[in-house]
């Protein structure tokens, strides 16, 4: 079941549910996956309650014996999106995703890439843009550009050297 707490424009919880499924029967999931859409606030409110860090989140995952339920930020799927340059629905997509590989046991931040490799094969055949772990990643290899002095050109160069003569 998909509940949609925050609306967003264009996407319907039966696409959201049918995706899930798909994703569901990847990651080898047996039960029933529940998935929550709401915003910010109740994503920081669980994100507290849960795991001690008190900011919201993109995605959440909570097991069950079995199945499980997902938690997504609207807002923070919104921004993805805008930001990467894909479609919201594709960005729910790619997080929910996410969340059933963290329920069937994949931990990114512990595993050695295991769920990075998973991910990135079920991303593939899905026909998903990047995944979280990869656009993580990403920002963590990418380095910012250090501003370099100009050279001064040869013809401001003789023009310098000419003025600082007596």
């Amino acid at each position: 079941m998909v509940i949609f707490e925050t609306a967003i424009k264009g996407v319907s919880a039966a696409r959201i549910e049918r995706f899930a499924r798909q994703a569901q029967k990847l990651a080898k999931i047996a039960g029933e996956v529940d998935v929550l859409i709401s915003g910010n606030q109740r994503l920081q409110e669980l994100n507290r309650r849960f795991r001690r860090k008190n900011k919201p989140t993109d995605v959440l995952s909570f097991p069950r014996p079995t199945g499980g339920d997902i938690a997504i930020s609207a807002e923070i799927a919104r921004e993805n999106a805008a930001l990467f340059g894909h479609a919201t629905a594709d960005e729910l997509n790619i997080l929910v995703l996410h969340g059933m590989l963290h329920l069937a046991g994949y931990d990114h931040e512990s595993d050695n890439g295991q769920m990075a490799r998973t991910e990135a094969r079920l991303r593939a055949r899905l026909k998903l843009p990047a995944s979280l772990i990869d656009r993580a990643q990403d920002r963590l290899i990418a380095k910012p550009r250090k501003r370099t002095a100009r050279k001064p050109s040869a013809t401001r160069a003789a023009g310098a050297a000419r003025r600082s003569k007596p």
